[in-house]
């Protein structure tokens, strides 16, 4: 089951330089996953909705720094920060990284505890809800440490599923996921669920939501997915 701990996408052709990244990541307490090319993060992108991405820069076909740049050009993942990775030292070439879109750069070699310190410092500015204990939004309010809700002062009864999923709407009102991106936050990506399961749990959640009255602060995005408004 997952954490709720961040999850970081590492894109990186050398399966090696992934596993030892990945190693050190888990230690960490992060949720991990990992493409071997520039195509398949673009698929893990949307499936996935990571919290962050460790990109290499030199990558056949689609090149880290052509990745970054269609990232950074779309509305849906242009928030997502990305950490370069790449042998150019060169001032020139840090530079254009940045330029592009990349948010952080580090050339290698690098030291592995430099590179989870920037890891920590991205991760604090566009969610800081992880190192949080309560989540409020409205007069909704998430203790993710008793795994307890409640709405108007009054608690809300809802199995954990439920509660994995309103904790995800929390961390950031008003975003939009898709059943695919809800699936691998509440129930992770190694279980199989049916995706049309999301909305049974979205049923019970809004009935939980909504059992002392108000009105439903769950929004259905035809096509797209849910939010919390």
């Amino acid at each position: 089951m997952p954490t709720g701990q961040p999850t970081i996408l590492i894109v990186d052709d050398e399966p090696a330089l992934r596993e030892v990244l990945a190693y050190n990541m888990q230690s960490a307490g992060y949720e991990v996953v990992q493409a071997a090319s520039g195509e398949e993060a673009l698929v893990l992108v949307q499936e996935v909705a990571p919290d962050l991405i460790v990109l290499d820069w030199m990558m056949p076909n689609l090149s880290g720094i052509e990745l970054c740049r269609q990232l950074k050009a779309r509305p849906q993942t242009r928030a997502i920060p990305i950490i370069m990775l790449s042998a150019r030292s060169d001032e020139v070439d840090k530079v254009r990284g940045l330029e592009t879109g990349a948010d952080d750069y580090v050339a290698k070699p690098y030291s592995m505890a430099e590179l989870m310190a920037r890891i920590r410092a991205q991760l604090r500015r566009v969610r800081p809800a992880a190192a949080a204990e309560t989540l409020e939004y409205d007069d909704i309010i998430v203790d993710l440490e008793s795994h307890k809700a409640s709405r108007a002062g009054k608690p809300l009864r809802m199995g954990p599923t439920e509660f994995g999923l309103l904790s995800t709407f929390m961390e950031k009102p008003g975003r939009v996921f898709s059943r695919d991106q809800l699936l691998g936050r509440a129930w992770g990506r190694d279980v199989y669920v049916d995706s049309r399961t999301v909305d049974v749990h979205i049923g019970r959640l809004r009935k939980a939501l909504t059992a002392f009255g108000g009105s439903d602060p769950l929004r259905t995005v035809r096509g797209a997915g849910y939010a919390l408004d």
